[in-house]
């Protein structure tokens, strides 16, 4: 493990923010974190208790909120989907957080709940029924649907029809628990109910599901020597009001506290945790004294109860008849520790066939089983999930000492060490984010080989996988990429394209999309592949406009056949070769592109798009040796030709109904047919690539014929993106860096960027709506957003209603179309 980054606040002398106690952060699947601190005012001399929320690739552009708790915070809580977030705080509030206008760095409260002076101290969403296992042993496996696989599990509660009803589920300190449903009108249904008869006091609690609907909760009074309880937690809706059904469950005593020799050394449980959301069998726990820890692994099994002589031969048991009860085993135990401070569990749904530790040694180098132990010398631990082997470590600037040291023997520093107070890993489990007790958020990376000497190809295989895992569950893929090196990145994309092609062709259109933003994030990291992120960004959009302006075409009558119009059209241009376009537009049937005038007008900054970027390839024909330059890619894509081809014969039709929705070219030559001579050299260049496995070079007559056209028509200049202002691409030469919240960043781009300059507009010129393609000025004076990942910019407010706009612009209201979210950027953005 080795440090990314770090980010701390400024130090102000009139209010500073202060670690809140206890400290809590929550790392999402769409790689946002969020963490809490206390805004202390040296003059009103309270405290204000914030909610920080930062994208991982800008950790400078924080988002805090005043949360408007009256007490501690003491949980925070993703959705599964990474876009909402839940605090509870230590007077019973709990408090539901959505992102207002899909904004990254804009939150707002929404709903919330309440019990009353009861603080909370465990939170979890419901389940909503998905989980989909990776399936380790078959990484190497061809079919996605081998290495990842849907696993039964049924939703926490379910709406009529099966859709899972979204809600929250939360265990306060007096040992009640309540529940929280979301109705899709928009109520909360709330109801509380005792874990048990015999209420107690709850320290520590953890939430898990089953695969059949139903809710384990775990608990403690943070003492070692009562019994862990655990509970099921059944929730239902009846005559439109919830209603909790709870159940006891065989409870455990730890292992130490059953040791004549340990009996008394560790007396409070500190950390109770399941292993996963999803795996209720698998709990971790953590003895401490004021100076050491012990960490102990359970496993909920069932086991044959044995049956006395007596009753066998009255009744003799056979097979499965034999009586079965559920009772809690040991998995592993570690040696004495230094105090453990804080704990992170792995998020990635490993499928394990048994819990048999053979099966934990022989899987070791995979990152995701491991789980992190942050002490309070400093260091960092990352352990085995099952056999809590020690995997890697990291030490702090307070202590540089060897691995093999016994805890015991260890030399005290004086004053104390600055540990972190909360810890999360990544969804990958290749970065950790904590949090320490001066507030400041450091980023480590987590090798994908666990610290273990890998060759080349096992490493490459486990984030090729990993990235593979990302593309089929949509989440974002930003920790792996601080592990790619610019030599990995042409295998990894040469590869990732392989696994694609392999793949059906049902699933290859649902992932069409996400590989292309997938290839785009990774060619960012070299030098020799920068020019590809242009390609990639301009395929996006290309694949998107496309989808659109057929969505736009509907049949004439409504007894149709099966295909519709955008079908019947890719069909036509794909079996017709003539390269007159009035030729190919005979062949469809006219009436289908029928639209209003104004729908016409509206789309012409799409349109002209289209037309300028046909034209910048033909022109680019001839230098077509040249790889740096954008473009080069698409000469020899015809997938992507014949989309070009399609939309040309789409806009040729429309340009008879409305002429001035037409891209408008600068001709030399008033007659010039532009559109026609366009078409005609873009068919030819189809015809050299249109089958992947026999690409054949495009003949001298057609190279001269580009050549020329300069000299007939305006070679328009392309608005490529604008280069990204993320961490990802400094963070490759493994130095530390050091940032401020607040304060963007003045660092010196990594060589990449250098490479980049030639594509992007320099400060001070003109700015461009890339997805709109409307010009902004120099200086906009309307609010924009921008992309998290691409760094693509358009407006935040839609300048136009009609409908086939708002139909473009639903596309990518919620995320960009890369896949990145959106934040809000200042009007002065250069």
């Amino acid at each position: 493990m080795d440090l990314a980054y770090v980010c701390e606040w400024e130090k102000k002398p009139k209010s500073n923010h202060c670690p809140s106690i206890p400290l809590v952060c929550a790392w999402s699947c769409r790689n946002l974190i969020a963490f809490t601190t206390d805004l202390r005012n040296e003059e009103e001399k309270d405290l204000t208790h914030m909610v920080h929320i930062i994208d991982t690739e800008h950790p400078w552009d924080v988002y805090s909120v005043n949360s408007g708790h009256t007490e501690v915070i003491t949980c925070l809580e993703w959705d599964q989907s990474g876009s909402r977030l839940l605090s509870a705080d230590a007077d019973g509030h709990i408090k539901c957080w959505s992102m207002t206008d899909h904004l990254a760095n804009s939150w707002e409260n929404t709903v919330g709940s309440v019990v009353e002076g009861d603080p909370v101290v465990a939170l979890s969403w419901l389940h909503n029924g998905v989980k989909l296992a990776l399936h380790v042993e078959k990484s190497g496996a061809s079919n996605f649907g081998e290495k990842f696989s849907r696993v039964k599990f049924s939703p926490s509660l379910t709406l009529f029809g099966g859709k899972p009803m979204e809600g929250w589920i939360a265990v306060t300190i007096s040992g009640l628990v309540t529940v929280s449903l979301l109705k899709p009108n928009g109520q909360v249904l709330t109801a509380t109910e005792s874990l048990c008869r015999l209420r107690c006091r709850v320290a520590l609690a953890d939430v898990a599901f089953t695969g059949g609907g139903n809710i384990v909760v775990a608990t403690s009074d943070g003492s070692s020597a009562s019994p862990v309880q655990f509970y099921k937690v059944c929730v239902g809706v009846v005559n439109e009001k919830c209603k909790i059904d709870t159940e006891i469950l065989p409870s455990l005593f730890m292992r130490c506290t059953t040791d004549p020799a340990r009996k008394d050394k560790y007396p409070a449980i500190t950390h109770l945790k399941f292993l996963a959301r999803d795996m209720s069998e698998q709990v971790l726990l953590c003895a401490s004294n004021q100076n050491n820890s012990i960490v102990e692994c359970w496993s909920l099994r069932k086991e044959g109860l044995p049956v006395n002589n007596i009753f066998q031969q009255i009744s003799p048991v056979v097979g499965d008849k034999q009586p079965m009860i559920l009772k809690w085993r040991i998995l592993s135990a570690t040696n004495d520790l230094d105090r453990v401070s804080a704990v992170a569990l792995p998020k990635l749904p490993i499928s394990l066939t048994n819990t048999d530790l053979k099966v934990a040694n022989d899987t070791k180098f995979f990152p995701g089983l491991g789980l992190a132990l942050a002490f309070h010398d400093g260091s960092v631990h990352i352990v085995h999930r099952l056999s809590l082997q020690m995997m890697a470590v990291f030490y702090g600037s307070s202590s540089q000492r060897p691995v093999d040291e016994p805890a015991l023997k260890r030399p005290r520093t004086a004053g104390p060490l600055v540990h972190f107070k909360a810890m999360q890993l990544s969804w990958t489990s290749l970065a950790l984010a904590g949090v320490d007790s001066h507030g400041k958020l450091s980023m480590l990376r987590i090798s994908p080989s666990m610290g273990h000497v890998l060759d080349m190809n096992m490493s490459l295989r486990h984030l090729l996988f990993l990235l593979e895992y990302c593309m089929v569950t949509g989440y974002d893929w930003w920790d792996i990429l601080l592990h790619v090196q610019p030599s990995m990145v042409q295998n990894l994309v040469e590869k990732l394209h392989e696994e694609y092609m392999r793949q059906n062709a049902a699933l290859q259109q649902v992932l069409s999309t996400r590989i292309v933003a997938m290839k785009a994030s990774l060619c960012k990291l070299s030098s020799s592949t920068i020019a590809r992120v242009c390609d990639y960004h301009a395929k996006l959009f290309l694949i998107a406009i496309s989808c659109t302006l057929k969505s736009l075409l509907r049949p004439h009558f409504l007894n149709t056949p099966d295909k519709s119009p955008g079908d019947r059209l890719t069909e036509i241009c794909s079996k017709i070769t003539d390269v007159d376009i009035d030729k190919v537009m005979i062949n469809l049937k006219t009436e289908e592109f029928v639209l209003e005038m104004t729908t016409l007008q509206s789309l012409q900054q799409l349109i002209q798009w289209v037309g300028d970027f046909v034209l910048y390839l033909l022109a680019s024909l001839p230098n077509q040796g040249s790889p740096v330059r954008p473009g080069h890619s698409f000469l020899r894509d015809g997938a992507s030709l014949g989309m070009f081809r399609e939309l040309m014969v789409v806009i040729r039709i429309w340009g008879l109904l409305k002429p001035s929705c037409l891209p408008v070219y600068t001709a030399t030559s008033d007659t010039q047919d532009s559109m026609s001579l366009l078409f005609r050299l873009l068919t030819k260049l189809w015809l050299c690539c249109r089958e992947e496995n026999h690409i054949t070079e495009p003949d001298d007559a057609l190279i001269d014929e580009c050549c020329l056209l300069p000299s007939q028509l305006l070679i328009p200049n392309i608005d490529w993106l604008p280069i990204n202002d993320g961490i990802i691409s400094k963070l490759q030469n493994k130095q530390l860096v050091r940032l401020q919240f607040g304060k963007a960043p003045g660092l010196v781009g990594h060589t990449v960027s250098s490479q980049f300059d030639a594509f992007v507009r320099a400060p001070g010129q003109p700015k461009i709506d890339h997805l709109r393609r409307l010009h902004l000025g120099a200086y906009p004076t309307e609010e924009c957003k921008s992309c998290t990942r691409c760094g693509c910019v358009t407006m935040l407010k839609s300048p136009n209603k009609v409908t086939a706009v708002k139909q473009w612009e639903q596309r990518w209201i919620k995320n960009c179309l890369c896949g990145g979210l959106w934040r809000r950027m200042p009007l002065s953005y250069s």
